[in-house]
């Protein structure tokens, strides 16, 4: 029966005079998430509403699932989009439409007129009391209520007019490529995906980098890790996956470093390294899944030591989440099942058995003098030997 959807937006309806812009990218991601959708449509704007028309037979609940995972859509109404011919043709369309929907069920309902056509000849209330009186003659199990209708049936009457009374959630958000593009610390854990969704949300591009350490970390790992970013690429676009082979770095660290530092040190290269690279293919942040007292390299002394090798901005969406918020957010978005799998990244292959939770600054300086000798070289082989993937 529908043939079109009605896109409703949320934050982009207050921007001033350049909404235009954020109209335009969302469209512009409407238009790339269904290309893969069987079938053809026509995506356009008019007067403040985004309208997704099907050219003939289509996927339905492919072409639903899609525009779900697009940021800035705050709903999705399935339209009927019926010529106009007046009240008289206007009010048996409608009844039809009910009946598809709703014939034999017992529920309330309220008839909603939006007459954006000033050229039709009937006020708004008007149409609602005609169509409102017909439906009660026609469907007796249906009656009114204004305040809390089980349905809420809406009539838009524009040049064309559409009738639609389901209400099919989107994540919200900003649409993406409004905000930049960020490099994401992606691990195969619960957390980090998770983040790099959040970011996402709000307009931003997302790339990625992950620490391999072979031997002490599998293939199996880093194909873990080349599924959750397909997963949250999804919902962000394609994303470029840089690999970094980490072994040597971290083994340095390893036999120079007082142990009780080791993860501190280390993710303090992690982030240098993942700067580089940001500013590189022109990111204008880091982002990463760290939650305050999570573990011992997230207390807020250790991210202040973290923190102080960086120069771009380090977002942390899920800073003050509890472990259920994150990974309720996880199974939301599709990535717990292969966080949980058993294979361990580097983050968790050389974990001190008494870590340092109140790391000063000065003294993890201190002690990262002792790598002076060797360890800009290897980071230069790092960032050269950088694999980079294309996850869509």
């Amino acid at each position: 029966m529908f043939q079109a959807f009605l896109i409703k937006y949320g934050e982009i309806g207050v921007k001033g005079k350049n909404r235009y812009v954020f109209e335009d990218a969302l469209v512009k991601r409407i238009k790339e998430v269904l290309w893969p959708v069987e079938g053809h449509f026509q995506v356009t704007k008019d007067q403040g509403r985004i309208y997704v028309e099907a050219e003939g037979a289509f996927d339905y609940e492919e072409a639903v699932e899609a525009l779900r995972r697009v940021f800035g859509i705050v709903s999705i109404c399935p339209v009927v989009i019926v010529e106009d011919h007046g009240l008289e043709a206007l009010t048996q369309d409608v009844l039809h439409y009910v009946g598809e929907m709703y014939a034999g069920q017992e529920k309330t309902f309220k008839v909603h007129t939006r007459r954006a056509n000033k050229k039709f000849p009937v006020e708004s209330m008007e149409v609602n009391a005609e169509i409102g009186g017909k439906i009660l003659e026609a469907y007796p199990g249906l009656t009114v209520d204004v305040h809390h209708p089980d349905i809420m049936l809406y009539i838009e009457l524009r040049s064309q007019i559409y009738i639609y009374s389901e209400v099919i959630p989107g994540p919200g958000g900003m649409p993406l490529g409004t905000n930049g593009r960020s490099m994401l610390l992606l691990s195969g854990g619960i957390d980090s995906p998770v983040a790099g969704y959040m970011v996402a949300k709000r307009g931003v591009y997302i790339d990625a980098v992950y620490f391999h350490a072979p031997p002490y970390t599998s293939e199996r790992a880093k194909q873990k890790v080349v599924d959750l970013a397909r997963r949250v690429a999804m919902y962000t676009g394609p994303i470029r996956l840089h690999v970094i082979n980490f072994t040597d770095i971290q083994m340095y660290i390893y036999d120079q470093c007082p142990h009780d530092e080791l993860t501190i040190i280390m993710r303090r290269y992690m982030m240098r390294i993942a700067e580089q690279i940001a500013k590189d293919t022109g990111c204008l942040a880091l982002i990463t899944g760290e939650s305050i007292g999570q573990v011992a390299s997230q207390t807020v002394a250790s991210l202040t030591a973290t923190n102080d090798v960086c120069t771009l901005p380090v977002f942390r969406p899920l800073i003050a989440f509890d472990k259920e918020d994150i990974v309720t957010l996880a199974k939301q978005i599709g990535t717990y099942e292969t966080s949980i799998l058993p294979y361990e990244d580097c983050c968790t292959t050389f974990v001190a058995k008494h870590p340092v939770t109140k790391p000063k600054v000065e003294q993890i300086r201190r002690s990262e003098k002792a790598l002076a000798e060797k360890i800009d070289e290897m980071v230069a082989e790092a960032l050269a030997g950088d694999e980079v993937l294309e996850i869509r």
